[in-house]
């Protein structure tokens, strides 16, 4: 498909996009992070119909207490999408992260996810196998599981268990930014979605992946949500530079050490797992040696206030605000996926 240029006032670069009208359904995977958020805000300024756009979100602890993820993230994204009165999907797998990682001789779990007439839930009927240790940081999916189980195939099944995609134009956008890593850097704009299957001879659906701020610097990210006020997520307000899970296996020292500061009852008990599995997050070394290594973001030990917010699961009236203010992790050196 042809894609058309469109220039939004006090925009700084342009949108290459596809025909976004053409589109029954318009899917933005938003993790709260501010690509996702990004994402669905350059849709709106390149004039995407509002009334096609649906938000979707993965939840990694699969509606379980949090084990890898960000309390506060839930309510972020919800509040997101009241905002900007978007319905919002969520998925996960069933026991989310933490169930995936003590497999033993058992199936991966099912796929449960929401759609306008209620919840469906999908698979659970594989092979048994076994994990029992944390992803490790590699370019393979198979050996990083935690993306492709968690993730990729969830919002896979998502998708072709909805027949209300079938024979309809649908385009799923996600925020992977090339100047992220030299893998995400080779990925296309856009190109057919995994579930594409607009050639079949039966169940065909055409899903298109269209990646928005590929090319954007994280100046521009940042740019836009200040244009629409929309506030970072309680962890870059502290000084974390992604929004990926807070235990994420890309974690530096730092982060680590944070962590271990901010929720020090969470830390203890990965670290607990590390010693049953004989496998530490990190090849080389645990996560107690990791976060002495590091230091404390100054911002989280300046403001108890923030800590308390990203540890809480408490709803957010909302995630604008006037007072806009670039937060304490951006441009900061999180590490991520390879």
């Amino acid at each position: 498909m042809p894609l058309c240029a469109d220039r939004r006032p006090g925009q700084s670069v342009d949108i290459m996009s596809p025909d976004l009208a053409s589109y029954d359904s318009i899917i933005v995977a938003v993790s709260g992070g501010k690509d996702g958020t990004a994402c669905l805000l350059a849709l709106l300024e390149a004039g995407a119909p509002a009334e096609r756009i649906e938000l979707w979100h993965h939840d990694v602890d699969g509606e379980g207490g949090s084990f890898m993820d960000w309390p506060s993230t839930a309510p972020y994204v919800e509040a997101l999408a009241r905002d900007f009165g978007l319905p919002l999907y969520r998925s996960w797998r069933e026991g989310g992260f933490e169930r995936e990682m003590l497999r033993h001789d058992m199936p991966t779990a099912p796929v449960v996810f929401e759609t306008p007439e209620g919840r469906v839930v999908a698979g659970g009927e594989g092979q048994n196998g076994t994990r029992l240790r944390f992803p490790q940081v590699s370019a393979s999916l198979s050996v990083r599981w935690c993306s492709a189980s968690l993730k990729v195939d969830v919002a896979d099944r998502a998708v072709r268990g909805q027949d209300r995609f079938l024979n309809r134009r649908t385009l799923v956008v996600t925020g992977e930014r090339a100047e992220e890593s030299p893998a995400r850097a080779r990925y296309a704009a856009f190109e057919p979605h995994r579930t594409d299957t607009r050639n079949g001879t039966r169940r065909r659906r055409h899903v298109d992946h269209w990646r928005p701020v590929h090319q954007w610097s994280e100046a521009e990210v940042w740019a836009i949500l200040e244009r629409w006020r929309v506030m970072p997520a309680y962890p870059y307000q502290v000084g974390f530079s992604r929004l990926s899970c807070a235990f994420c296996i890309f974690g530096n020292a730092d982060q680590f050490a944070t962590l271990k500061w901010m929720d020090a009852n969470r830390f203890a008990k990965l670290v607990g797992y590390e010693k049953d599995f004989g496998c530490t997050i990190k090849r080389d070394r645990g996560l107690a040696q990791l976060s002495s290594e590091g230091t404390v973001y100054e911002a989280a030990r300046s403001r108890p206030d923030l800590v308390a917010a990203c540890l809480s699961d408490r709803p957010l009236q909302t995630v604008l605000t006037e007072n806009w203010t670039l937060p304490a992790g951006a441009f900061g050196n999180g590490g991520g996926p390879l």
